[in-house]
């Protein structure tokens, strides 16, 4: 018996970030894509306009309050639907992250116990498909420096600043962040 592919519902939501696409499958969230996404960064499979597809809307509701300042914790339910054994290892690690830290690459290698592949968590954090939920922006250099973001390093200071202005986390020794 052949499987079928799982199909994708989808609908976009402005942002201060830009325009998202969230992204559900009958298992959860797979996707928050970027307004310039290449095609290729996220392969998913076909996928059906649903404006009113309960999934998508719950992230929607969640995104807005995230974005005003009023929501912490995300609590949809996610569903990495593609991607390697590895890559799902650092998207998973990214979900660990509290609200308002930061963790560098290297720190994510030894969470997944493989010290040496800072590069490959590089790699992966920009495959991740589930941006802002699973939170890769909060992945930044070893020096304290913002490197690469699938949204760009302007939409990763941004949301790293929604998260800054949580009184609760001032001195929490995360590092000063760059965009240099």
């Amino acid at each position: 018996m052949k499987a079928t592919n799982p199909t994708y519902h989808y609908k976009t939501m402005p942002s201060p970030v830009g325009e998202l696409t969230l992204v559900a499958s009958d298992k959860g969230l797979a996707a928050i894509l970027w307004e310039n996404d290449p095609s290729n960064r996220v392969k998913l499979g076909e996928m059906e306009e649903s404006k009113e597809h309960p999934m998508l809307l719950e992230t929607e509701r969640q995104l807005k309050d995230y974005f005003a300042g009023k929501l912490k914790r995300f609590s949809v339910k996610l569903h990495f639907a593609t991607g390697t054994d590895f890559q799902k290892k650092v998207w998973q690690a990214l979900t660990t992250i509290p609200f308002g830290e930061t963790r560098s690459y290297a720190q994510i290698a030894g969470q997944i116990g493989n010290p040496t592949a800072v590069r490959a968590v590089g790699a992966a954090n920009g495959k991740n498909p589930i941006s802002i939920i699973a939170p890769c922006h909060r992945v930044i250099g070893s020096n304290g420096k913002l490197t690469g973001f699938a949204g760009g390093l302007e939409a990763k200071a941004y949301l790293l600043g929604i998260e800054s202005k949580d009184d609760s986390q001032a001195g929490s020794g995360q590092g000063m962040l760059s965009l240099a």
